[in-house]
């Protein structure tokens, strides 16, 4: 299995448009050890050839172009992604649909929620039905993805994971944040003979969240926030992780309890990835004390062109 980091960072990327905190000033300079990053999404194969895009972020086109076996490489008009799944209704993972619009033919998979959220938004109908089908996954059950001529030869499980409503319909939810189970998802995603997880969005460690994850080969997993009040603390915002529908990296005041880092210790997942990190978070410094940490605890900090094969 063959996997590409297209985008690491949360909505907004790092550093966000507006943001002049240290770290993302140190960003927008680009010194060393503060590599910018796109927001977040993968791009997964089992050929090497014929791909599928895990969430379509604003990015997305900046993404295509930086990784080169995302290139046309035939005809007049082609793609190597074959296929478009989708883990949540947020701005950050379906506006690149938006940079999707040419007439190229693809499946969009995503949860019957997400799917009525893009029915709702009439700008998503530039996606021409007679070349994009929309298909809603059944939470919990195997998928063998298709491709434009033949499967791709990958099997994805998409499975419930605590979160919220996607932002800009917090206002509608009638005070129900949390929203129904089909909100967010996680993804399992197989070629025959490895599996991996790609759980960008996730509120809590739940017993069945630790029993899917564990011995698992490769997690990409939320790094939203180092702390909990990050933001607060930053005087950048007001909510919390918890309030946003993130853990947080390093758990309940200064030690790891409660936190990520907490919920993987015993989980024996031989390698584990943060990614959708937002541009406040002191583990995007390679320098700082935050990155050591997690270091130190077996975890890695994904980044933009990074490449995995299983």
């Amino acid at each position: 299995m063959h996997i590409v980091v297209l985008g690491a960072a949360a909505g907004g990327g790092y550093p966000q448009w507006n943001c002049n905190t240290p770290g993302s000033r140190r960003a927008w300079r680009q010194e060393p050890g503060h590599k910018r990053r796109s927001q977040a999404s993968i791009a997964v194969s089992a050929d090497g050839e014929r791909w599928l895009l895990i969430n379509a972020s604003p990015d997305f086109r900046q993404q295509v172009l930086a990784i080169p076996r995302l290139w046309p490489q035939r005809g007049l008009r082609h793609s190597p992604i074959e296929a478009v799944l989708l883990t949540s209704g947020e701005i950050d993972h379906i506006a690149g649909l938006l940079s999707m619009r040419e007439r190229q033919r693809f499946d969009l998979w995503a949860s019957a929620r997400v799917l009525q959220l893009l029915r709702d938004n009439a700008i998503f109908d530039a996606l021409d039905p007679e070349y994009v089908t929309r298909r809603a996954l059944t939470l919990d059950a195997p998928l063998d993805v298709a491709g434009l001529d033949a499967p791709l030869g990958l099997r994805v499980t998409a499975f419930s994971v605590p979160g919220k409503v996607p932002l800009f319909m917090e206002s509608r939810s009638g005070g129900d944040l949390a929203g129904s189970a089909e909100e967010t998802v996680g993804l399992e995603i197989s070629d025959g003979s490895q599996r991996c997880f790609y759980i960008p969005g996730c509120a809590a460690m739940t017993p069945a969240l630790r029993e899917r994850l564990r011995g698992a080969a490769l997690v990409f997993f939320d790094g939203t926030l180092w702390r909990d009040d990050e933001l607060i603390r930053a005087e950048v915002g007001r909510k919390t992780g918890a309030r946003m529908g993130h853990m947080n990296i390093l758990g309940q005041g200064e030690g790891d309890a409660g936190g990520t880092l907490a919920a993987f210790a015993d989980l024996d997942v031989q390698r584990k990835l943060f990614i959708h990190l937002n541009t406040t978070n002191p583990v995007l410094d390679e320098a700082s004390p935050e990155r050591a940490h997690v270091a130190a605890r077996g975890w890695e900090v994904a980044e933009d062109g990074m490449e995995i094969t299983l």
